[in-house]
């Protein structure tokens, strides 16, 4: 089980959490490349920090939601989705290959991640462009999504299109008891307390159920777990996810 956060998500002169120091603790960082968040020179000084941690660098592409921050539902036409994904991919993927990093993977951003979650038809033209913009690259880009209860349909949409899936969990996020997020509407869709963080966290890399939001228990296997970089308590509790693991 490895760490990842979302990070590079302020804008100009504002910025959104502790970037520099949570880098040291986590495996993969999720870069915001400017739909909701995140400017070139954001996403670059980001890049730069990861590559000098090591720690593997994925795309987190949005809706055009800059003033949501991406939360927002939005609808757009398969070749507008396409479009504005090639759009982001390719800008982080340009500030990658002149670092001399590889772009390793893409995980959605707030509405876009929660919509193909329910919407099959979403995640497949979310799969069928990074297939699309795999073409010609030596490793495939994967793509990052919620790690579930039934997970058949995505498996079999990511083969039919050769894209690799990484299964999340979250480590900050309340669930729903069928394996969804809580959405953050709803009054404790975040855990906000040091202990209830990491003690879910510790909880999803060992193999052992967690509390959903009505008290059933729910179990739930994952490739990697993200901590929110936009959470309070987000750099104690990756230090501390860290230390356990």
């Amino acid at each position: 089980m490895d760490l990842n956060c979302d990070l590079g998500e302020g804008y100009g002169v504002w910025r959104m959490g502790d970037d520099a120091a949570v880098m040291p603790f986590i495996d993969r960082a999720n870069i915001a490349c400017g739909f909701h968040a995140g400017d070139y020179a954001i996403m670059q000084n980001t890049v730069r920090l990861a590559k000098q941690h090591q720690v593997l660098i994925g795309a987190h592409p949005s809706y055009p939601d800059r003033h949501g921050f991406g939360r927002r539902a939005m609808s757009f036409s398969d070749d507008e989705l396409q479009a504005m994904l090639l759009y982001q991919l390719g800008s982080l993927d340009a500030i990658c290959r002149a670092e001399q990093v590889p772009l390793s993977y893409v995980k959605p951003h707030g509405a876009l991640y929660n919509a193909m979650q329910v919407d099959s038809k979403l995640f497949e033209a979310v799969v069928r462009t990074l297939q699309a913009f795999n073409r010609g690259r030596a490793e495939p880009l994967a793509l990052m999504t919620l790690a579930k209860i039934h997970r058949e349909t995505e498996t079999d949409i990511a083969a039919k299109y050769e894209v690799p899936l990484l299964f999340e969990a979250f480590a900050d996020r309340r669930y729903e008891a069928n394996g969804e997020l809580r959405a953050r509407n709803f009054e404790g869709a975040v855990l906000l307390d040091h202990e209830s963080i990491v003690s879910q966290a510790l909880a999803f890399a060992t193999g052992q159920s967690i509390q959903s939001h009505d008290g059933t228990e729910l179990w739930l296997a994952a490739d990697t777990l993200c901590v929110h970089g936009d959470n309070p308590h987000a750099l104690a509790a990756v230090k501390a996810i860290r230390e356990n693991l």
